[in-house]
């Protein structure tokens, strides 16, 4: 089975909808997230201001922070190599480096949180 990990920056959540000022690509990101897992990838995500210690137990990541800083966030590996380093994937980039077939994926209308959704 493939293995994705993603090393986010600092932020109040994965999904991209929390806050005043919603950013797509990372709700698109989080959507292509959960169709990977859909696709029988597993997916690890790691949020640097909640679990600093996931960036510290891997040496390719710690590297890479203490030479860019969080410049180098998103790191994305997978099978425990680094594929991406700075920027969110598109799904038909991910797709291809779990070798799973991309399909066309749906725009994902934002919105804010609502309470007790955990998403803040």
């Amino acid at each position: 089975m493939t293995t994705l990990q993603v090393y986010d920056p600092p932020m109040c959540c994965s999904t991209g909808i929390c806050g005043p000022a919603v950013d797509p690509k990372l709700a698109q990101f989080s959507a292509d997230l959960d169709w990977l897992k859909s696709q029988g990838v597993q997916v690890q995500r790691f949020n640097l201001g909640h679990e600093p210690g996931a960036f510290t137990a891997v040496e390719e990541v710690k590297a890479a922070l203490q030479a860019d800083n969080t410049a180098c966030l998103p790191l994305i590996r997978r099978d425990n190599q680094v594929v991406s380093k700075g920027v969110y994937p598109s799904r038909e980039q991910l797709a291809s480096w779990c070798g799973v077939k991309a399909v066309a994926s749906l725009p994902v209308v934002s919105g804010c949180c609502t309470p007790g959704s955990g998403c803040c």
